[in-house]
């Protein structure tokens, strides 16, 4: 892709306008189905599959991100953001129409496909039409669409389950998307083409989808379908171990990598990368566990709990916004990341205190102490990515670090709902015994809704409730771990000027060789 031309500022407004919008359908999914996911695993019987609700959408968005970042380069980013956002909408069609959890999960995963290239196409188009120097203002921008995903969608999802069908939590993306569709068409249209000539490194894409699957089934199965020494893990881990060193074979040959490695060579990046995954695995595995304790400890409705959410997400916006304007001011960035690190880990060790006697006012602090600390990394870490890529690779560097984020995700989300689930069930089994199963009607907690646990004798529901406690606990101190290694890695992270589109490498460097000064 040839090196992107000037944008006025009015141009740049009314291209992020359809930006907003499609960054608007991806966050207001999210939110959207986070309040319904206790009553849609209740009801289609799959409290034990949960994480994989929230782990396809997210493994395959990990595994698309750094593909629709090439075909960005390759096509233009017009196509391949209008193409993400159909396949988007597609999805979310067929989950509406899900008769079990096997079919929502793969719906999701479709689903998850286009949103991969939804959030990597905003933050490519960004990177072509703005420098990393005035970058941080323009991403405050985008970050402006979050209040209405977070008052908007908790109240949208929580209303359409307490009052109508689940299903319409994903069928409300249709209209949105729609119009999202439209206005992309027209204000993407000056972007800058393709190279002109498409090829694709299919085997670095099967390489890549088999060692990521292979890992992510580890991180889920391990301990709970199977043992962790059981032939059926040991040969996951060696088909990981195996499909990880061949995609790095294969993507050192191939003319046109799926994933440059060129861009890890660069200190940097690897280490925003590692943050991005960290906040990742923080970002999604509070969001998919914490309307848990809301709904079946706290009593809150699908309503409540996701307006629940909104001190944690409302802390990140203010925080990610003032963060863009001293970025933009100031031009430095390793302060934010050390305060962002310290802050998320705080905030899960908080949450890893909670009880049955919690109250929704000290979660709510909880929750602000943690969204702080995301609001500090969210952007920061990939414009500290993007600023250590040369610009004719942007899309490739961007989806490769929107990738390690997603993957930290896929393994926050499946390590700590599997953990959540197993100690659960067994507190549950232990403080409930034979009784409990009569209770629940299903023979099995798997099956319970929080309509269902407010119905139930007040010894069963408390044992219940004490099993959600002991497994949120469990949760977060795992999270809690995770992310204080992020405080060392964000120690590490040296400031490097950010740059203006005059000083960035040329457009000539070939994608898979990094520039002189990268490092």
């Amino acid at each position: 892709m040839t090196q992107p031309a000037r944008f006025t500022h009015r141009e740049i407004i009314v291209t992020m306008s359809g930006l907003v919008i499609a960054m608007l359908l991806a966050m207001l999914d999210n939110m959207i189905v986070a309040p319904a996911l206790p009553t849609i695993v209740g009801e289609l019987h799959g409290l034990d599959h949960l994480g994989w609700v929230t782990t396809g959408y997210v493994l395959a968005s990990t595994v698309a991100t750094p593909i629709w970042g090439k075909l960005g380069d390759l096509l233009g980013r017009r196509i391949t953001f209008l193409s993400s956002i159909a396949i988007f909408l597609v999805g979310s069609a067929l989950c509406g129409m899900s008769q079990n959890m096997g079919e929502l999960i793969a719906f999701r995963a479709l689903q998850g496909l286009g949103a991969g290239g939804l959030m990597v196409g905003v933050m490519a188009v960004l990177a072509d039409i703005v420098p990393p120097r005035e970058r941080g203002k323009y991403q405050g921008v985008t970050m402006g669409v979050m209040p209405v995903a977070l008052i908007g969608g908790p109240l949208v999802g929580g209303f359409i389950t307490d009052n109508l069908d689940w299903r319409w939590a994903f069928y409300v993306n249709l209209p949105l998307g729609v119009v999202a569709l439209a206005v992309c068409w027209f204000v993407l249209a000056k972007l800058p083409r393709g190279a002109g000539k498409v090829t694709i490194d299919w085997l670095g894409v099967a390489l890549l989808s088999v060692w990521i699957t292979a890992l992510v089934l580890i991180t889920t199965w391990g301990g709970t379908e199977y043992a962790w020494a059981s032939p059926q893990i040991l040969g996951l881990a060696t088909v990981t171990v195996a499909g990880l060193a061949a995609f790095i074979v294969v993507e050192r040959r191939a003319a046109e990598p799926i994933m440059p490695l060129s861009v890890f060579a660069n200190r940097n990046f690897v280490l925003a990368g590692a943050l991005s995954l960290i906040v990742g695995f923080a970002m999604f595995g509070g969001l998919t566990l914490l309307p848990q304790f809301q709904q079946y400890v706290q009593g809150a409705s699908a309503t409540n709990s996701g307006l629940l959410l909104m001190p944690m997400m409302l802390a990140a916006l203010a925080v990610s916004l003032v963060g863009g304007q001293l970025l933009t001011r100031t031009g430095h960035y390793r302060a934010l990341v050390i305060v962002g690190t310290v802050l998320m880990t705080g905030g899960l060790a908080l949450f890893a205190t909670m009880d049955v006697g919690t109250s929704r006012f000290m979660t709510g602090l909880f929750m602000v102490v943690l969204g702080a600390g995301m609001g500090c990394l969210m952007q920061t870490t990939m414009l500290i990515a993007q600023n250590s890529s040369p610009i004719n690779a942007i899309g490739a560097a961007t989806g490769a670090a929107t990738f390690v984020r997603n993957m930290g995700g896929s393994l926050g989300v499946s390590l700590l709902s599997t953990l959540y689930i197993n100690r659960l069930l067994d507190t549950f089994t232990e403080n409930a015994g034979v009784a409990a199963s009569r209770a629940t009607g299903s023979g099995s907690a798997a099956a319970m809704t929080p309509a269902m646990l407010r119905a139930l004798p007040e010894p069963i529901r408390h044992a219940f409730q004490l099993g959600v406690s002991d497994g949120i606990q469990a949760a977060f101190i795992l999270g809690a771990i995770v992310a204080a290694v992020g405080i060392v890695v964000a120690l590490f992270i040296k400031h490097v000027p950010l740059r203006g589109f005059a000083d960035a490498p040329k457009a000539e460097i070939p994608t898979g060789q990094a520039p002189a000064n990268a490092h």
